[in-house]
């Protein structure tokens, strides 16, 4: 029987014995940081390496021999009997269509590795000896391997359950914290501490963090106020600061604790942290911020003054003290988007009322209920060195920019981004949507720059991860990763592509075009001139995503939807070489309305030689908020207002004969609730049509601002 072995972060977890007809285990026991006994593979192990890779084991043992025998000759592209797809590269194969994937490593025609990146995390199975062939060979690098019959860098200490205490806040609640400790060590060990806090159970993926205490960390998992075992009240967001800062204090009183404490997890586990650093609480020594979320009209749930209708799939999944998954997946997502008043969505489409749902309904401006959840306003204190990780399809995407913002003048060292394009669950799918994301787009070492980070800032370790570029990013088109010292780059250049008319427009009457006009670098080119669409938040655009995927920022095709006549697209001319942009961009826009109120939607998109209009990035903004948050202006008839619209970060090289195209309209279902064009705005059973213009050229040029790294033709 061959030998393969599993590894986890670095961490060998199991090791399996392969025969044709039998499939043998001997499993890590976390508790003693041995290996238990040989035994036939099973359902229990099964469940065990899923719950650390997301894959099944058994399933590569089930396919070995057929993943061998189609590869042969190395063909471009093979598929299994079951589904699976491959595509060539250099050294093997990467799985296609497939979230959290595998990569087969081949050496003369036989699979010898499969690798299995995660947000923060890698599993590879690898046949025993060919180690030192796969990602596991850089970990050396930093853990020197024992002295053991197995390929084992580092020591793994055992995991041993402190127990479960309640962390006092300071209003009196109870926060539910599981301690686990790193055995083995000497009486009296005092260690560094890595908190997660989650509002979705602190026993979910425990097992995922333990290689932390495996490395010599406590690791502290505690339910978020109002969630599990908590006491108090669940609202999103909103105490967030000041349990973080109760909590790291009661660590650094632990007799176990040598008083310093980092912090880990994605999307509200990343929220959470940066709420605890805005506390100033002088034991945060490090961060691991994944897919953070941000200031709530920033970012969730209330970006650009809207009020996001794409959350209600989390907002259900979270709407008892418990989790409820299922509770995401329904089929009349329409019907239920459709509920006004939104005080009534709940009872209607759940049964009962969710209470965080109508007090985020009591607070229609931006008042001091939302700037008391803003960490980045109401961040104060030293720099936390912060590793910042995120995609361009992440729907907390623009939680990351505030990150980027607040961190970007901190000490060189002290802060480092990892870009790529991903969606929210992260460093997971070579095609998003059926969008191909390349080749390289997956990195099999962001649990290593994890591990060095928390190393080198908690235990002093000299591992050069501050001396790293501050920004490695992704440039779809390219496909390929690049660096940076800053965000955006300073090789960067600041381009304006004006709104202008199309090319047969006559330039006598009232100047209205159909709207399917052009992006010109000149201003005075420009055909002074208005495009208008009538917009009806009964028949609004749609926001292409799968409302039950809980993913709201996928790159999807808009192809069709933009023949609608409530959207408005300006497109460049062919590009005659790439041309590529990295950063967000800003869309100014000169326009009237004929009703008080109204929302922008604004999408870039790369455009191929086939017409195929596929979105990079986008934008949103109510325009009774376009002075500031704290108060609405409406709008009157006949005036032109001034609004600038902000969008999501992107870096996309348009490749020769691509264009790139800027869209306007106002409605986005399954990403914002409807505006009703009257006062009451999102939430409103009286609705009106809108009629809108958009002006250009002239006095009123409306023009888009791109960060560009090379030079428009």
């Amino acid at each position: 029987m061959d030998q393969w072995n599993f590894y986890f972060s670095g961490i060998l977890y199991g090791k399996l014995f392969y025969g044709k007809k039998t499939l043998q285990v001997q499993c890590l026991d976390e508790k003693t940081a041995l290996f238990g006994e040989r035994h036939d593979y099973g359902k229990a192990d099964e469940a065990y390496f899923e719950e650390l890779c997301s894959r099944s084991l058994m399933g590569f043992f089930q396919n070995l021999e057929e993943y061998e025998e189609k590869a042969q000759g190395m063909p471009d592209f093979f598929a299994t009997a079951d589904g699976e797809e491959f595509s060539a590269r250099s050294g093997g194969y990467f799985q296609r269509r497939k979230k959290f994937p595998k990569d087969l490593l081949f050496e003369n025609g036989k699979v010898y590795a499969a690798v299995m990146s995660g947000r923060d995390s890698c599993g590879i199975l690898v046949k025993r000896g060919m180690e030192n062939r796969t990602p596991l060979a850089v970990w050396k690098e930093i853990y020197p391997l024992r002295q053991t019959e197995e390929y084992e860098p580092g020591e793994v200490r055992p995991v041993k359950k402190e127990g479960t205490f309640f962390v006092a806040t300071r209003d009196g609640e109870k926060l539910a914290s599981d301690v686990y400790l790193p055995g083995g060590g000497p009486e009296g060990e005092r260690v560094p501490a890595v908190l997660v806090r989650t509002p979705y159970g602190r026993k979910k993926g425990a097992r995922s963090y333990f290689r932390y205490v495996q490395r010599g960390y406590a690791v502290v998992i505690q339910d978020t106020r109002g969630r599990e075992d908590s006491t108090g009240e669940w609202l999103p967001e909103y105490f967030e600061a000041e349990d973080g800062d109760d909590t790291l204090n009661w660590i650094a009183e632990q007799v176990w604790s040598d008083g310093s404490a980092a912090m880990t997890g994605g999307s509200y586990l990343g929220y959470v942290q940066w709420a605890a650093a805005s506390s100033g609480n002088p034991h945060l020594k490090a961060l691991l911020s994944s897919v953070c979320a941000g200031s709530a009209f920033g970012d969730f749930p209330r970006r650009g003054g809207c009020f996001n209708s794409g959350i209600m799939a989390w907002a259900f999944a979270m709407s008892e003290q418990r989790m409820r998954g299922d509770l995401m997946v329904r089929e009349d997502w329409d019907q239920v988007l459709d509920i006004r008043p939104l005080e009534e969505l709940p009872e209607k489409a759940l049964g009962h009322p969710v209470g965080f749902l109508s007090k985020w309904l009591e607070h229609e401006n931006l008042d001091e209920f939302w700037k008391k959840t803003d960490w980045k306003a109401n961040y104060k204190g030293a720099p936390v060195p912060a590793l910042i990780m995120s995609g361009w399809f992440d729907d907390n995407g623009m939680g990351t920019t505030e990150a980027l913002e607040l961190v970007k003048n901190w000490p060189a060292g002290s802060w480092k981004a990892v870009l790529g394009p991903w969606k929210h669950s992260g460093n997971a799918d070579y095609d998003i949507h059926g969008q191909f994301m390349g080749e390289h787009a997956l990195r099999y070492d962001m649990d290593l720059l994890c591990m060095k980070w928390l190393d080198h800032f908690l235990k002093g370790a000299d591992n050069g991860v501050e001396q790293t570029p501050a920004v490695e990013y992704y440039t779809l088109g390219e496909n390929r990763w690049k660096t940076a010292r800053e965000w955006p780059p300073k090789t960067c250049r600041t381009v304006r592509l004006y709104l202008n008319g199309t090319e047969g427009e006559s330039a006598a009457g009232n100047g209205i075009s159909s709207g399917k006009g052009r992006l010109t670098e000149e201003r005075a080119g420009v055909r002074e001139g208005t495009d208008a669409y009538l917009y009806d938040p009964d028949h609004p655009a749609r926001h292409l995503v799968d409302m039950s995927e809980n993913e709201l920022s996928v790159p999807e095709d808009y192809t069709e939807e933009e023949k609608r006549g409530d959207i408005l697209s300006y497109t460049t001319e062919p590009f005659e070489r790439m041309v590529s942009i990295t950063g967000e961009a800003r869309i100014h826009l000169f326009l009237s309305c004929d009703c008080p109120d109204t929302d922008f939607i604004v999408r870039i998109t790369d455009v191929d030689e086939d017409g195929r209009s596929v979105k990079l990035a986008d934008g949103v903004l109510g325009a009774k908020y376009r002075n500031g948050f704290g108060s609405a202006e409406y709008m009157e008839p006949d005036r032109i207002y001034e609004i600038s619209i902000r969008t999501t970060k992107i870096s996309n090289s348009f490749l020769p004969g691509h264009r790139l195209r800027l869209t306007v309209t106002s409605g986005a279902k399954n990403f914002i609730f409807p505006n009703s064009n009257t006062e009451k705005g999102f939430d409103s059973r009286e609705k009106r049509k809108a009629m809108i213009q958009i002006c250009r050229g002239g006095a009123h040029a409306s023009f888009l601002e791109l960060s560009a790294e090379k030079e428009f033709d």
